[in-house]
């Protein structure tokens, strides 16, 4: 079955690079601008897992990822925050906050997707 993966990122080269890449791997892609592009999708879409930027406009990351959580419907998706806030403090509140993985900018496109591939294997 193909896995389906929402990239939420503002940042429009971050995430062609990481549509095309994961759509190479042969997953089914969803985008989304910002936090409250994503929990509009996920009312319709129920994907792998949620690729997650924290600094975004309108909904953040952080604020997604507490809506995800918080809904029976979503509460069970993967989350991986993957964000230039990587401090141990900011990597802390994220994990405490209950993201999955915690991947920081600048980033490795390949290093991603072994990251994505290796949490969904294990899920």
């Amino acid at each position: 079955m193909q896995k389906k993966i929402l990239i939420v990122d503002d940042e429009p080269n971050i995430v062609m690079s990481l549509e095309y890449s994961f759509k190479k791997q042969d997953y089914e892609v969803f985008i989304a601008r910002d936090g409250s592009e994503a929990l509009h999708i996920l009312e319709t879409q129920i994907p792998d897992v949620v690729l997650l930027d924290i600094m975004m406009p309108n909904v953040d990351g952080y604020q997604t990822l507490k809506h995800i959580k918080e809904n029976s419907r979503t509460q069970n998706i993967k989350v991986v925050f993957l964000s230039a806030k990587n401090k141990a403090s900011d990597i802390e509140i994220g994990l405490t906050l209950g993201v999955d993985k915690y991947l920081t900018k600048p980033f490795s496109v390949k290093k991603v997707i072994a990251e994505i591939t290796e949490l969904l294997n294990n899920a």
